[in-house]
C-alpha cells in the first residue's frame, strides 16, 4: 500500500533507530480519560493494524495507558513486531483509583514500570523509555538525577535500547545528557504553544528528536479562528494543519496524533503530504501565545 507516511520522510537521532517522522500515539486505545478498557477492542486492534499497513514505524504508548491495557491491545494487534517497527513508552508516572496520573520516580517503581512495558509489550528490551519528569500541564523544577539514573543504569543490563526524556526544561535536559545519551525530548508543543522554541533549535542541532504531544491544544478562540481560516484557504482540516505545521517547523520534529478512528487516522496521515506555503506559516506563526 502506498502511503502518505512516506512524505514526511524519517529521523534518525541514533543508530539503529530511525523512525517515520508521522508517528502513532496510542493514548487514545484506552477507554475514556485514558482509564480501562475502550468500548470497542476490536475496533483498536483495526486501527493499529491500519498504523503498520500505512509505513508507519514510529508507536508511542506507556503502560500507564490504561493502565496496562493499551499495551495488552498493541501486542495483540502486532506481536511479533515488524523488524522496523519501533516502540516507544515513558514510565515515571502511574494511574491511581481515581484516574490521577501521581508521580512514580524511585528506581524500584521505576524498574517496575519498565519490566510492566516488557511484559505487556511482549518485548526483551524497550526501543526508547521516556522519563516523565513535569505534571500533566508542562515540566516542574526540580533534579531528575536520581529516577535518570536509575533508568541509565536499566540500559546498561541491556532492558533499554535508548533513552528520552519528557516534559521537561532545558536545563532537565543538559542534566540527563551529563548521565546519559538522550535520543528525543517528548514536551508539550504547538502553533499556539512555543515555550520551547529555543530548546528545539537546539535539539535540532544536537540531532535529537523533539516529539510535541498536544499538537492541538491550548488555543484561544482568536488563535483557533486564524487556524480554521488558513486550514479552509488549503482545503485541509485544523488538525491536518496543526500538524503539517509541526513537521514543517523542524526535520528534528516527529508527530504522534493519537486516535481509535481509522478515519481520523488517514486524515492525519494525509497532513504529512501538506505543504504549507510561506503566507500561510506567516499567519500561523502569529498566533503564538
Amino acid at each position: 500500500m502506498t502511503s502518505p507516511v512516506t512524505a514526511a520522510g524519517t529521523y534518525t537521532p541514533a543508530d539503529g533507530l530511525t523512525l517515520t517522522r508521522m508517528g502513532y500515539g496510542a493514548m487514545q486505545l484506552a477507554g475514556p480519560g485514558v482509564f480501562g478498557p475502550p468500548k470497542d477492542r476490536d475496533r483498536a486492534v483495526a486501527v493499529l493494524r491500519e498504523v503498520v499497513e500505512l509505513g508507519i514505524t514510529h508507536i508511542d504508548t506507556s503502560d500507564f495507558y490504561g493502565p496496562h491495557v493499551t499495551n495488552q491491545i498493541i501486542k495483540q494487534a502486532l506481536h511479533p513486531y515488524a523488524d522496523d517497527l519501533h516502540i516507544v513508552t515513558k514510565v515515571g508516572a502511574r494511574r491511581d483509583a481515581d484516574g490521577g496520573w501521581p508521580h512514580a520516580l524511585e528506581p524500584e517503581e521505576l524498574r517496575t514500570a519498565v519490566h510492566e512495558n516488557l511484559d505487556n509489550l511482549g518485548l526483551d528490551a524497550m526501543d526508547v523509555v521516556n522519563l516523565r519528569i513535569g505534571a500533566v500541564d508542562g515540566p516542574e523544577a526540580g533534579s531528575l538525577e536520581k529516577p535518570f539514573t536509575a533508568l541509565a543504569a536499566m540500559q546498561q543490563e541491556g532492558l533499554i535500547k535508548h533513552l528520552g526524556v519528557s516534559n521537561v526544561t532545558a536545563e532537565q535536559v543538559a542534566e540527563a545528557q551529563a548521565i546519559a545519551p538522550i535520543v528525543c525530548v517528548q514536551n508539550n508543543y504547538n502553533v499556539a504553544h512555543r515555550d520551547d522554541d529555543a530548546l528545539l533549535d537546539s535539539l535540532t542541532a544536537q540531532g535529537i528528536a523533539f516529539v510535541p504531544y498536544f499538537p492541538l491544544g491550548g488555543f484561544s478562540p482568536l488563535q483557533s479562528n486564524t487556524l480554521s481560516s488558513v486550514a479552509k484557504r488549503l482545503g485541509a482540516t485544523d488538525q491536518q494543519v496543526a500538524l503539517a505545521w509541526l513537521l514543517q517547523r523542524s526535520p528534528a520534529v516527529l508527530v504522534i496524533p493519537g486516535t481509535s478512528s481509522p478515519q481520523h487516522l488517514r486524515e492525519n496521515v494525509a497532513a504529512a503530504t501538506l505543504q504549507l506555503p510561506a503566507d500561510a506559516v506567516s499567519e500561523l506563526d502569529s498566533i503564538s501565545s
